[in-house]
């Protein structure tokens, strides 16, 4: 990965969490914060 990828690949993300706050309230950032938790919880069960 080049720099230029990582850094427009950086920017879309935090565009997308922008237009998550201006236009769900953050609903959709915290619904896939949850379902990460969940996920590492479940993958420190099987280590």
């Amino acid at each position: 990965m080049t720099n230029q990828i990582a850094i427009g690949l950086g920017l879309f993300i935090l565009a997308l969490v922008g237009l998550d706050y201006f236009l769900f309230d953050w609903s959709n950032l915290m619904f896939l914060l949850k379902k990460l938790a969940d996920l590492i919880e479940y993958l420190a069960f099987w280590r």
